[in-house]
């Protein structure tokens, strides 16, 4: 599934149309002919990927305990446990990154908790630091021991250790720390 293509689709939908949406959807995850076909391909002890909408990322985790409507998880880095829903967990292995184009501007959509990039502070100097946090308006990038709270459009992806877009067409614009 694009879904770069879809968020371009819905950019273009009215509020009342992606609500309308969020209903049938709603209405899909809930059903359960399509969460019991989930359930009885999953076991206890099992290791699995699960969608993180905070971190806008997958997450590695292991089954604890199959339940009616939620599966107890332990996160495998950190070792927290969480109830999510069934129909969080990647069973089919889904690609869920979104795309970026040189040509489009980071936002929450298209960047994750854990992406290496570059920006520049209110002085112009270029700094390169890891996402570690999504806010509505800004990511939490961390630059050594130092965190920056940085609007989206101000952020550049470093992609196999190069800048994905030109560094120098991003606007002076005043960056804050934390």
């Amino acid at each position: 599934m694009d879904y770069s293509t879809i968020l371009n689709e819905l950019n273009n939908t009215s509020l009342f149309g992606l609500y309308r949406l969020n209903v049938a959807i709603h209405q899909q995850l809930e059903d359960p002919s399509r969460l019991r076909l989930i359930k009885d391909v999953l076991k206890t002890g099992e290791l699995i990927q699960y969608f993180d909408d905070t971190e806008n990322r997958l997450v590695d985790a292991t089954i604890l305990e199959l339940k009616r409507s939620k599966v107890l998880v332990e996160n495998t880095i950190n070792g927290k446990l969480w109830n999510i829903p069934y129909y969080y967990i990647n069973i089919d292995g889904i690609d869920t990154d979104v795309k970026v184009s040189s040509k489009q501007t980071i936002n929450k959509n298209n960047i994750k908790v854990g992406d290496k990039v570059c920006f520049k502070d209110k002085n112009g100097n270029e700094l390169f630091g890891e996402v570690i946090k999504l806010n509505p308006k800004t990511a939490g990038v961390l630059v050594g021991q130092v965190k920056w709270k940085v609007t989206y459009r101000l952020l550049v992806p470093i992609i196999d250790g190069e800048l994905g877009v030109d560094i120098n067409l991003i606007e002076d614009e005043v960056v804050s720390r934390n």
